[in-house]
């Protein structure tokens, strides 16, 4: 049996300030193997994003990390300056939050899909948008040849995710982070950026850790569940959504909104022409 592509083992990771040490992970242990999909579940606050920043060496100065992060039995934490560039750039992808506090503004659409693999690959440009045209089809971007042109403003978030995650496809990578990517999207949007997402990734063969709040959206796409609470794992596997054993994953999953309690308990008004009518009489006056 070939090794996880993806181990976090005994993680802890703690803010060092003047005055005291914020533990913020607690012991975090991770598998996620090839072409795997693994959602990590919580509230705000739990070390969700935090826990994927630590797999990218992304913590902020001040951080401390103990414990060992792994990718394809490489010790991630281990990594010298130029291996971890290539790390970053060929071996993992990073989907952010909001797509528009990751672009620079001031670069066009094909400046930011194609920069990175002509400088870092040498790869020639022309390839690269050839490419990059084929990938943004494929991700459901019309007319991609003119969106290359285009700047981010000119992109509605649901296009410019789209753009996003193209962008992580492009570099072909073995293991994609999404941390929350459909957060500032409306819900038309995020369903459409999660289903090209999870297709792209089934078709690819590539492993995705997903981070969400949401876990009818995890189960909804991924293979498993991990939940964590207070920068602990208190429970995992393939049985979470639908057989919660950890008290915390009980209530999580009781505090989902219900489209059948709000119909049974709210009050449906139905609309009073006469009423309405007379209210804008008396507004009048």
């Amino acid at each position: 049996m070939s090794a996880p592509l993806l181990e976090i083992e005994d993680l802890h990771a703690s803010l060092v300030t003047k005055y005291r040490n914020l533990d913020l992970l607690s012991g975090v242990s991770l598998t996620l193997d090839r072409g795997e999909a693994l959602g990590l579940v919580g509230e705000s606050g739990s070390g969700k994003s935090l826990t994927t920043r630590a797999v990218m060496r992304m913590l902020a100065t001040g951080f401390k990390t103990l414990g060992e992060i792994r990718f394809d039995g490489e010790s991630v934490l281990g990594m010298g300056r130029e291996r971890l560039r290539q790390y970053r750039a060929r071996d993992v992808g990073m989907i952010f939050q909001d797509p528009r506090a990751h672009v620079n503004p001031v670069h066009t659409v094909g400046d930011f899909l194609t920069e990175a693999l002509v400088r870092d690959r040498g790869l020639p440009r022309a390839d690269v948008e050839r490419r990059a045209v084929q990938i943004l089809d494929e991700v459901g971007v019309r007319h991609p040849e003119r969106r290359l042109s285009q700047y981010p403003h000119e992109l509605s978030g649901g296009l410019l995710q789209r753009v996003m995650i193209a962008s992580v496809l492009l570099a072909e990578p073995q293991l994609i982070l999404a941390d929350e990517p459909t957060t500032a999207l409306d819900v038309t949007a995020q369903s459409d950026v999660m289903a090209i997402l999870d297709e792209q990734r089934r078709a690819r063969g590539l492993a995705l850790l997903f981070i969400t709040h949401d876990l009818e959206l995890a189960n909804a796409c991924c293979d498993r569940l991990a939940v964590m609470y207070a920068g602990e794992i208190v429970e995992q596997g393939a049985h979470v959504y639908d057989a919660p054993t950890h008290p915390y994953t009980i209530e999580l999953l009781g505090a989902r909104p219900s489209i059948e309690e709000r119909l049974d308990r709210l009050p449906v008004l139905e609309y009073n022409l006469e009423f309405h009518q007379e209210l804008k009489a008396r507004a009048a006056l």
